[in-house]
């Protein structure tokens, strides 16, 4: 009996001692980090930089420099945030025992935080240009799911994620078609060996680096990527970190209405 457990313990798979990230840590990175870049995405650009350029707040260049490189630093703090919550939508599609339930949470919360979106980012209380990035997450997750439901069938996997990213380019959703790429490359690279698997999420990250130099530091997110130890979160605090979203954004369209006007 000592002898089948002892060989039983052997067999067991190490888990790496860099991984010990769980789902929680996880979020709560995206979470701080996506909270960072809206700062300066709809406090400071809109407020000072925005102010200074059409001359309503009056400011010396030197001051406006300072705050320009201010807001730089929290957008590349901030673009850590998009592929973590990629990698988690990935987790939960693996994870969840219902799909339905899961894109019906994503679409319930799309819908409650579009005009929390529409007044951070476009002080309007509705935008057709940009939609919220939880329409991008839940065509990513039907994305998945025509992934699996086709496999084996090369042509109509293709064909449903290339519709997907096609209507959320058409829908101008946050992150719009490299969003839903994004999602189906961690998808389909989830067996891969860690080192192929860091290598290939990195490269598929560096697609935004193209649009501004402010997105290198996108590639950043295969550390706690990387550093992710299996383990699940609560199931308690799910609602917490949708609720999130929305109620943030709000404050920060107050915050800015209260200093800026």
């Amino acid at each position: 009996m000592e002898a089948c457990l002892e060989n039983q313990s052997e067999t067991r798979p190490v888990r790496p001692r860099y991984q010990i990230l769980n789902a929680n840590a996880l979020k709560i990175i995206a979470l701080v980090t996506m909270l960072i870049d809206h700062i300066g995405a709809a406090v400071i650009e809109p407020g000072v930089l925005d102010g200074y350029a059409v001359g309503l707040l009056q400011i010396s260049y030197k001051t406006y420099m300072m705050w320009w490189h201010f807001d730089v630093a929290l957008r590349m703090i901030g673009r850590l945030a998009f592929p973590i919550y990629c990698f988690l939508l990935v987790e939960g599609f693996l994870h969840t025992s219902n799909v339905k339930k899961y894109g019906f949470r994503l679409l319930v919360f799309g819908l409650i935080s579009e005009i929390p979106f529409n007044l951070a980012f476009w002080y309007s209380w509705h935008e057709a240009a940009d939609q919220n990035v939880f329409f991008t997450l839940l065509l990513g997750l039907i994305a998945l799911w025509f992934l699996r439901r086709y496999e084996g069938c090369f042509w109509k996997q293709a064909a449903a994620v290339l519709t997907c990213c096609f209507a959320a380019w058409t829908l101008k959703t946050d992150y719009d078609a490299y969003g839903v790429f994004l999602i189906v490359v961690l998808y389909m690279i989830r067996r891969l060996p860690t080192g192929p698997r860091t290598v290939v999420g990195a490269l598929a990250m560096t697609y935004e680096c193209t649009i501004a130099y402010e997105y290198l530091t996108e590639v950043l997110a295969i550390i706690p990527v990387t550093m992710y130890n299996g383990e699940k979160s609560r199931r308690w605090n799910k609602y917490l970190f949708y609720a999130f979203y929305p109620a943030h954004l709000i404050v920060l369209f107050l915050i800015r209405r209260a200093i800026f006007g």
